[in-house]
């Protein structure tokens, strides 16, 4: 028998449908967008022959309070970002407010082809740029065929 019921209130029956399947997907986020709420920065990842490249999108960061260090195998993104109304004299009672304000701490595991020494880190436009080099011995190479 299943625990599938179609009867006539369409709209419970949904609503039923959508709690099982929730309790089925319960500790797995829906998608990789949705995998960590309120994570700061938000990055992309992506791999070339020569590198890791990754960018983190941190708008109305101050470069100067970023800080880039690699450990263990483990990239690390914090720094702070600023109220952009600080200097300002006038204070609003908010009825929303988004924007993230504070302190943050981003961590990125590595694969172990990453070479620590290797590594260049540039913010433009509010975006950081941090590339990794990959051990010699990982890229890709063509091997004659005798």
């Amino acid at each position: 028998m299943s625990d599938l019921y179609f009867g006539t209130d369409l709209f419970s029956d949904f609503d039923r449908l959508q709690r099982q399947m929730a309790s089925l997907f319960g500790g797995f986020p829906s998608s990789i967008r949705s995998g960590r709420f309120g994570a700061f920065p938000q990055v992309n990842i992506g791999s070339t022959d020569d590198s890791i490249e990754i960018v983190a999108f941190a708008p109305g960061v101050d470069p100067a309070k970023l800080d880039v260090s690699i450990d263990k195998g483990l990239l690390t993104i914090s720094g702070e970002r600023g109220d952009r109304t600080a200097g300002s004299q006038r204070r609003h009672a908010y009825l929303c407010e988004e924007r993230f304000i504070g302190a943050f701490r981003r961590v990125i595991e590595l694969p172990q082809h990453a070479d620590p020494d290797k590594v260049t880190a540039q913010y433009t436009n509010g975006c950081l740029t941090v590339s990794i080099g990959k051990r010699e011995t990982s890229k890709p190479r063509a091997v004659t065929v005798q």
